[in-house]
């Protein structure tokens, strides 16, 4: 069913439901649980270890060689200036990561100002970023999802999004990258999302503002639609189609990314993303523009924003944590603009 765009409002739960998708990066769904409980779930990599060895090495391989991987917290040095830091944050409301370290209780008594990727997630502000953004989240060109999938690809796609409280006749009009990113998040951790439990982003904004800190986005929310929108339609089909392989797994993807983090072991990630994609028969090709356009581009996007706050030093910068590792990463890329970033956690 095909609902004309001009009487179409954007509603609250579809806003819930993309406010949900943008908390975790790559993840998928599952059951639901009371709020404030654990989404318990097993780490996938025992799994790989056990059952495809090779695959595992494969990962292990590429976390071993990406540089700046094994910390979340760094301090931010040069000259006189006051320093800084820079956290690798994981958009979860787990309370495992939740609860401020020591770390990060000193970052935030030392700074003025925390610079996140968003200053205002709330619920206002993206209803009037997607109002105003329209044809990057819906299809406005006469193309529907259910021509891009298969009957049973689409039929799945319908049965989470009624599972994600949104009506099942609209998942025709949605953007293969905006069901990917409703997927991203389980059940359960969409229900702690809605009863109100902060990821740590938000918990990290709402301690900076109680403490009178100064609080700023290097991003808008409309960059971030632009970025995901701008990925070619062939590559959101092929990623919405992993994400629907591993439909039943979100807590275990969940509890696996979260292990990761904890561990310090952030270089996994995106080894452990690519070998999920290649067990539901998408190679690493299909994301090509994904880690360039959501990553690498926003990581120059970042530190360009980042620079100016720097240059006065005592700011806390917290972004996703697979923002911070890589060759063209935030702790390369501040080197390269000359600073010295040292290891804290």
């Amino acid at each position: 069913m095909h609902v004309p765009l001009r009487r179409m409002k954007v509603r609250p739960t579809i806003v819930s439901a993309l406010l949900a998708g943008f908390a975790v990066c790559w993840a998928f769904s599952a059951s639901p649980a009371r709020a404030g409980g654990s989404c318990a779930g097993i780490n996938m990599l025992d799994e790989f270890k056990a059952k495809a060895p090779s695959a595992y090495a494969e990962i292990r391989s590429e976390a071993e060689a990406t540089p700046n991987s094994r910390a979340v917290l760094w301090k931010i040095e040069r000259g006189r200036t006051p320093p800084s830091y820079l956290l690798g944050t994981i958009h979860m409301t787990d309370p495992r990561v939740t609860a401020f370290t020591s770390g990060i209780e000193r970052a935030l008594s030392s700074t003025d100002t925390v610079a996140l990727e968003v200053a205002d997630v709330s619920a206002d502000a993206t209803n009037a970023a997607i109002a105003k953004a329209t044809r990057l989240v819906l299809f406005t060109d006469g193309q529907t999802l259910d021509d891009m999938l298969s009957d049973e690809e689409y039929s799945k796609v319908k049965e989470t999004l009624h599972g994600a409280g949104l009506p099942g006749d609209l998942a025709a009009m949605f953007r293969p990258w905006v069901v990917s990113m409703i997927l991203s998040v389980s059940s359960c951790e969409r229900q702690k999302v809605k009863d109100g439990l902060p990821v740590l982003d938000l918990k990290i904004a709402t301690a900076a503002r109680d403490r009178g800190l100064k609080v700023v986005g290097l991003e808008t929310i409309e960059s971030q639609l632009g970025a995901m929108a701008a990925i070619p339609d062939d590559q959101q089909v092929a990623m919405l189609r992993a994400s629907l392989k591993f439909a039943d797994r979100a807590n275990d993807t969940m509890e696996t990314l979260l292990q990761l983090y904890l561990a310090r072991d952030m270089g996994s990630a995106w080894p452990f993303h690519l070998a999920l994609a290649k067990e539901a028969g998408v190679g690493r090709q299909s994301f090509t523009d994904f880690q360039k356009r959501i990553v690498s581009d926003r990581n120059e996007q970042m530190r360009d924003a980042a620079l100016p706050l720097l240059d006065k030093g005592r700011v806390l910068i917290a972004v996703g944590a697979l923002h911070l590792v890589g060759e063209r990463g935030l702790v390369t890329l501040l080197r390269e603009a000359g600073y010295t970033l040292t290891p804290v956690e």
